[in-house]
């Protein structure tokens, strides 16, 4: 059976071909390398992009309606983000106070469908999450995706997120140190336990686990408390996984380098994450390890030819450290990166990203 470029790089076995996985959100970009509007005809455009950039592997819109082009202003909180507008950032906003933190029980509130902490649904049970999702797949996979499937789930709040979306920044740092804290945290981890024994049981080969455990600059919380609070779960999550033949990416934005070797102890094959991550460092200690997120949109936003050649060819040398690579720009590609960049970018990739 011949397998695909990305399943073989998800599986860390060095495709010839090193394929792409972009965070992809420019239907600017879209008009200029198609020279079809995409606001006027944007199921004509997306399927001319196929053709040009089958790489990017993106959908194709059911109708050809214009859309309505979106403000590139701020307004109320939110901002232009692709052909639409941002959320705005209401996290924690049923809590005022440091008791109402304390006062909280995850699991005697476990459907969350009326709190907004991005996964908001009902976890009252591991049946009630499994039938969330079971539908997803094929019923003549059973639990057991093909060889070769690119089937995957992922999850928002594999376990830092959940006190930060639920409480918000301000008072989850405020409480997070203080012992009633910790009966919060095993009331999420047991949320989180119902969470991944239900994944365990859906036909997929690959989950992502995404937590932003890491700032641009670099941990947010020490050490200490996250081998107290985190990485024992991760640990305990991903073997549920991995026992059901699950592998398992860690996607992370900000800067990973200080806890990217605790991850991968815990279990993870790999990580995605942003630039401001030392990739060839993570690729010399993990043979074959899944890594994506290296290429940085502020040297696509340059429309410097050579520089981004550069990128692209540094890229590459990190892919000749592990069969796990992919192309990807981290940091995103969003509606403001110029589509001539990220046209140097592709074709520079295509010609250039092969082992």
């Amino acid at each position: 059976m011949e397998f695909s470029n990305k399943y073989l790089a998800f599986m860390g076995l060095a495709p010839k071909k090193i394929p792409h996985w972009e965070h992809w959100s420019n239907p600017d970009a879209e008009t200029y390398l198609t020279g079809i509007n995409y606001f006027e005809h944007p199921r004509q455009c997306r399927l001319k992009l196929q053709e040009l950039y089958p790489q990017l592997e993106l959908g194709v819109p059911e109708s050809d309606d214009p859309i309505p082009k979106p403000s590139d202003d701020v307004e109320h909180g939110t901002v232009r983000w692709g052909a639409g507008q941002t959320s705005r950032w209401d996290w924690g906003l049923k809590f005022e106070t440091e008791d109402d933190v304390f006062n909280f029980s995850p699991l005697e509130h476990a459907d969350f469908s009326d709190i907004p902490v991005v996964e908001s649904a009902d976890y009252s049970s591991e049946e009630v999450i499994y039938n969330r999702y079971k539908n997803w797949f094929p019923k003549e996979w059973g639990e057991r995706a093909p060889e070769g499937s690119l089937a995957s789930v992922g999850f928002y709040n594999t376990m830092f997120m959940w006190p930060l979306l639920t409480f918000g920044w301000d008072l989850f740092l405020q409480t997070c140190l203080d012992e009633r804290f910790e009966r919060i945290m095993d009331e999420f981890a047991e949320i989180n336990r119902r969470v991944f024994k239900a994944f365990a049981r859906l036909p997929v080969n690959f989950v992502t686990c995404h937590d932003d455990i890491v700032t641009t600059r670099g941990p947010v919380c020490s050490p200490e408390w996250m081998h107290k609070y985190i990485f024992p779960r991760y640990e305990e999550y991903w073997d549920i996984l991995k026992k059901a033949g699950k592998r398992v990416f860690f996607m992370v934005d900000g800067c990973i380098d200080q806890y990217a070797d605790d991850v991968m102890a815990c279990g993870a094959s790999g990580i995605i994450s942003e630039p401001y991550t030392n990739y060839k460092a993570i690729a010399k200690k993990h043979k074959d390890c899944f890594l994506a997120g290296e290429g940085d949109n502020r040297i696509l936003s340059s429309c410097d030819k050579d520089a981004i050649r550069k990128m692209v060819e540094s890229m590459v040398e990190t892919s000749k450290m592990t069969g796990g690579y992919v192309m990807c720009i981290g940091n995103h590609i969003p509606w403001n990166v110029p589509g001539e960049g990220i046209k140097y970018y592709l074709d520079y990739a295509d010609k250039l990203a092969v082992r």
